[in-house]
């Protein structure tokens, strides 16, 4: 269908990670007629490169945690080291699974689905295996892939990406990562469990600093006991070989040494020589530049995921494709509240937040409108039982709603849901409080947060 010429698509879409393949799922079942074109595996960074192998290899870590710690609940186990194969094996199963089920679900909505290198030949087709395919519309969904820093070049030897890290035969010895944003936090979190000897270095004044400041000292101090090392405040200069690793200087001239050094300073659009600034789209730094609609500034075409300046997170890549879709089949869509999305860290322990942070709550607000609390988890019978710790912060205006839900603590990432329902729908505290959280439960804990901060605290001082 797709090499007949005279066949026009209702949507093209050039890119099936999870922005692309989401509009491709929603615009079928909305009756319009899919092209999806993807030049390597549908499903993109989060599936084969991303969200999911990494969260599997830290639960690989996080049962070599527990077998090193088990004595202290009474099992005798033994920790006899990482088998790196049996993981992979593992974490390779899991995304096969998952990957078999989307390609399922791509041919069950009669997704017309095209693997090439497709480019943006006009405003409404895209050229992929010397075919042209047409479309009414367009959508741009080309992802993202690992950045370096100028001058440092990422060789997959011993100076490496999260591509590379993620298929690595071997455990470290040591590690240096360079950013300490979420990859870098969870590489480090991974290969402390796995055995490996780990310093992060992070230019700016905190890891994971787009969190609320409370979270990142809470991770700080939660890595400094686990014994990962990490250097704040002071940028990169240079990467050189030593004999038999890598040697990294800052700025300062302080100098640190390891087997490999991880490149984790983010992730740059995948938008170079694909034909968008030939047909007109407006671009800055590589991303193409949407309205809150997804809209470019060329009427027939849209664009999603990490591609956009937006959040680079999977679910935003699903949201924003969910929207397009429903845009261009005529339902009426709403723009995406990107403060309401839930965001998740899935290192030892879990950052997960949704909302502002009370810095910039103080900045909109006012100091003196803006009202911060901080539950224990020491207090929560569920998370003494799990033996983790951490805070719950609620971020309030005063007499108003809560604006911000910041959390550290093993789990937390399963507790952003309600969380996200707070912030979302602006419920007061009094209002969460009046709601029935099991017990024991680390849920509980959103309950016990918001007694006290409606003040009627249970299970917390006054």
């Amino acid at each position: 269908m797709a090499n007949d010429a005279s066949t026009v698509f209702d949507l093209v879409i050039l890119g099936g990670g999870s922005g692309g393949y989401a509009a491709a799922l929603r615009g079928a079942q909305l009756g319009l007629d899919v092209a999806l074109i993807e030049k390597d595996k549908v499903g993109g960074t989060c599936l084969h490169r991303g969200c999911i192998p990494t969260k599997a290899l830290l639960h690989a870590g996080e049962i070599a945690d527990q077998a090193r710690e088990s004595e202290q609940f009474g099992v005798k186990a033994t920790f006899e080291g990482i088998d790196v194969p049996a993981v992979h094996k593992y974490k390779d199963g899991v995304v096969a699974g998952l990957y078999k089920g989307l390609q399922g679900l791509i041919a069950s909505r009669k997704v017309t689905y095209i693997e090439g290198e497709g480019r943006l030949s006009s405003p409404t087709s895209v050229d992929v295996n010397g075919q042209r395919v047409q479309g009414r519309h367009v959508l741009l969904a080309t992802g993202s892939v690992p950045k370096s820093l100028p001058g440092l070049e990422i060789d997959g030897d011993r100076i490496i990406s999260s591509d590379h890290a993620l298929v690595l035969d071997r455990v470290p010895k040591s590690a240096i990562i360079l950013g300490g944003g979420v990859i870098g936090v969870e590489f480090a979190s991974a290969w402390k469990s796995f055995g490996a000897d780990v310093t992060v270095i992070e230019g700016l004044k905190h890891l994971v600093p787009v969190e609320d400041e409370n979270s990142s000292k809470l991770l700080e101090r939660a890595f400094r006991k686990r014994g990962i090392k990490f250097n704040l405040g002071t940028f990169f200069e240079k990467a050189e070989y030593t004999q038999d690793g890598v040697k990294v200087t800052l700025a300062d001239g302080k100098e640190f040494e390891a087997e490999v050094l991880l490149v984790a300073v983010g992730r740059g659009p995948v938008s170079q020589g694909l034909g968008y600034e030939e047909q007109g789209v407006a671009m800055d730094r590589g991303y193409v530049l949407v309205d809150e609609y997804m809209r470019t500034n060329v009427p027939t075409v849209s664009a999603v995921g990490d591609l956009v300046p937006t959040l680079q997170l999977a679910h935003v890549g699903f949201a924003e494709g969910i929207l397009v879709a429903e845009r261009l089949a005529g339902l009426k869509t709403v723009p995406i509240d990107y403060d309401g999305v839930p965001r998740v860290t899935y290192c030892h322990p879990e950052v997960a937040s949704v909302g502002i942070t009370e810095a910039k709550a103080k900045e909109i607000y006012g100091a003196d409108k803006v009202v911060a609390l901080k539950y224990n988890l020491a207090g929560n019978g569920k998370s003494k039982i799990l033996n983790t710790s951490g805070e719950i912060k609620l971020v309030q205006v005063k007499d108003g709603a809560v604006v911000g839900v910041h959390m550290v603590g093993d789990r937390m990432g399963e507790q952003v849901g309600e969380a996200q329902l707070i912030y979302n729908w602006e419920a007061l505290p009094a209002e969460v409080a009046q709601l029935i959280h099991a017990h024991p439960t680390q849920n509980e804990a959103m309950g016990e947060a918001h007694l006290a901060l409606a003040g009627k605290p249970l299970h917390s001082h006054d």
